[in-house]
């Protein structure tokens, strides 16, 4: 697995679903990326059931922890969103974090 990371966001328009998938390492840095998109595919259209999947991606515990409390405000970030708009989705994070965290090390 990469440092580098990757984000591919699937919508279904007639579903009114997106699904944005990390992999790679995702640090409280990088998670700013993620918010764009969320923010972006937010926009997209009212009610839009959105999901954010990091069980592919080695997410440090303060970005996840990050992340989680964004999903439970329903609000991005005041940086990310300066006009606080609603914003719902779920997050699907690894079953067992200590194997997909990122510990300063590279390991597989």
């Amino acid at each position: 697995m990469t440092d580098k990371l990757n984000v591919l966001v699937r919508v279904d328009i007639d579903c009114a679903r997106a699904k944005i998938a990390a992999q790679g390492r995702v640090t409280t840095q990088s998670l700013q990326a993620i918010y764009v998109v969320v923010k972006r595919a937010n926009s997209l259209m009212e009610g839009l059931a959105l999901e954010i999947d990091v069980t592919r991606a080695r997410i440090e515990p303060d970005a996840l922890e990050q992340l989680r409390a964004c999903s439970q405000s329903h609000h991005l970030p005041a940086h990310i969103d300066p006009f606080q708009a609603d914003c719902s989705f779920s997050i699907l994070a690894p079953r067992d974090p200590s194997t997909a965290v990122w510990k300063g090390s590279r390991a597989a």
